[in-house]
């Protein structure tokens, strides 16, 4: 059975240590054969170690939770504190959303959703985080519910968002729903 071992610098808070771990570890699931029970994973730590000629005794900054960053953006959007949403979005973010329509800035979103429906919200039922590189790729997945422009009420409607994450702030969103399917029906 596998084991890995990470070592790390002192500083590290406990929290990022079994998240280090954790996700270590099912890297190591998705390419060998073995059952969680079966795979090790834990830490060293080194009190200093020297490269390129510097010596080093404490650890770098950890990324904070990337889905974590996602939902205090999609809550923010959600209430329309467009303010603080911004605070989550790297310079030269970008979305696109359904039929190719791309923005770089909230207030479009919003202005464009004025068009589409009175009130709109999202429940969310999962969240899957991956990895690649320094990126972190997160998906949520759940239903919009709300008021098209006449005030009928909608709900159930499935949707997809893709974010990329990186060092905390968001650089691209991708959204797919099946709003404009439901609008051509109701």
């Amino acid at each position: 059975m596998p084991v890995t071992q990470i070592t790390l610098l002192p500083g590290y808070s406990p929290e990022v240590r079994e998240r280090l771990v954790a996700r270590v570890s099912h890297a190591v699931a998705s390419v060998i054969a073995a059952p969680p029970a079966g795979i090790t994973t834990f830490i060293n730590e080194a009190a200093t170690y020297q490269r390129d000629a510097r010596v080093f005794v404490a650890g770098n900054h950890a990324h904070p939770v990337a889905t974590e960053v996602v939902k205090a953006f999609l809550a923010a959007m959600q209430a329309r504190e467009l303010d603080r949403a911004q605070a989550f979005l790297a310079p030269g973010f970008q979305m696109q959303f359904p039929g190719g329509v791309r923005f770089t800035t909230l207030q479009q979103l919003v202005d464009w959703g004025r068009q589409r429906y009175r009130s709109v919200g999202k429940t969310f039922e999962t969240f899957d985080e991956a990895w690649s590189g320094t990126t972190s790729v997160v998906h949520c997945h759940g239903t919009l519910s709300g008021e098209w422009p006449d005030g009928q009420a909608f709900a159930g409607i499935r949707f997809i968002d893709r974010f990329e994450v990186q060092d905390g702030l968001l650089h691209r969103q991708d959204v797919w729903n099946d709003l404009g399917e439901h609008r051509r029906h109701s």
